[in-house]
C-alpha cells in the first residue's frame, strides 16, 4: 500500500482525532498498530493528570481492532496528591475499541545508590542494519514510515531475540509537540515483531495489549527495544522488552500475544 503520506500519526477531527495512514498497521490495512493509539493515550493522559505528573505504566487493552478512522478518547483521573489514575477509553461511532489505565507519579527528589550502568549498544548512529520482517508490507504504515528503525543486535530477519533504536519520523498529533513519553509508547509496541518466533506470512501473533513501565523519563529522540517473544502450541504468547535511550535503561513492555494460523 502506497498513498499521499500524512504529516502527522493523528489529526484533530473537532473534538476527537483523525488516524492517518501513517498509524496503519501490518495486520489489517483498515486497523491502526498499537503504538499509534498508545502514544496518544500517553498524550491525553499527561494532559489529563496535569504537568507535575509523569507517566510510570500505561496498560492499554485492545478489545478489538482499533479502526483507521474517526476516533473519539475519554479520560478521567482520580485525584491523589502523589499518585493519579487516568482512565481512557478510545471509541469509534460511540462504540469502545480500546480501554487503557495510566498511572501517573509526581516525581520527587530523593537519594539512591549508585548502580551498573545498563545500556543498549552499539548506539543508534553506529546501526546501519535496517528493519525488515520477512511477509511485512511495505508502504504507507506506522512502522514503515512513521518510524526511523535501527537493528543493534539479532535480526529482523529471521526469528530470535533482537534489539532495534526507533525513532519517530513525524509528529503523533498534529500541532503538538512529541514529548519523550510518548515515544516510548510509541516503540513498546513493536516488540513482538521486533523478536517474532513465527513466519509473519504463515501465522498472526497480534498482541491484546500493552503494559509499559518507565522509571525514568527517556531523554533523547531515540528509543531502544531489546525484545524477547516467546510462542506457546496452545495459540498463546508473550513479548517482554526492555527499553532504553541513548543514557541507559527506562523501563519495560510486555505484550500478550494471540496466535492464529492464516
Amino acid at each position: 500500500m502506497d498513498t499521499n503520506t500524512a504529516n502527522a500519526i493523528f489529526e484533530r477531527a473537532g473534538t476527537g482525532f483523525l488516524a492517518t495512514g501513517l498509524a496503519r498497521g501490518p495486520w489489517d490495512e483498515n486497523a491502526l498498530h498499537g503504538g499509534a493509539p498508545a502514544a496518544l493515550l500517553t498524550h491525553i493522559a499527561q494532559k489529563t493528570a496535569g504537568p507535575e505528573f509523569v507517566l510510570a505504566r500505561l496498560t492499554f487493552e485492545l478489545t478489538r481492532p482499533v479502526p483507521l478512522a474517526s476516533l473519539e478518547v475519554r479520560a478521567e483521573a482520580s485525584r491523589g496528591r502523589s499518585a493519579r489514575r487516568v482512565a481512557l477509553q478510545i471509541e469509534h461511532d460511540g462504540v469502545p475499541v480500546g480501554r487503557a489505565i495510566a498511572l501517573m507519579l509526581r516525581e520527587q527528589l530523593v537519594q539512591v545508590p549508585a548502580g551498573p550502568a545498563c545500556t543498549l549498544e552499539p548506539a543508534p548512529d553506529e546501526c546501519t542494519q535496517r528493519y525488515a520482517t520477512p511477509g511485512m508490507p511495505t508502504g504507507e504504515f506506522f512502522h514503515h514510515r512513521a518510524m526511523d528503525i535501527r537493528v543493534a543486535t539479532g535480526s529482523t530477519r529471521k526469528p530470535g531475540p533482537a534489539a532495534a533504536w526507533f525513532r519517530l519520523r513525524v509528529p503523533v498529533l498534529e500541532g503538538v509537540e512529541t514529548t519523550p513519553a510518548m515515544r516510548a509508547a510509541a516503540a513498546s509496541d513493536f516488540g513482538n515483531g521486533l523478536s517474532w518466533v513465527l513466519p509473519f506470512n504463515e501465522y498472526l501473533f497480534t498482541n491484546t495489549d500493552l503494559t509499559v513501565y518507565l522509571h525514568r523519563t527517556p531523554v533523547g529522540e531515540w528509543i531502544g527495544v531489546d525484545a524477547e517473544t516467546i510462542a506457546q502450541p496452545n495459540g498463546v504468547g508473550l513479548s517482554s522488552s526492555t527499553l532504553y535511550d541513548a543514557v541507559g535503561r527506562v523501563g519495560m513492555a510486555h505484550q500478550n500475544l494471540l496466535i492464529r494460523k492464516r
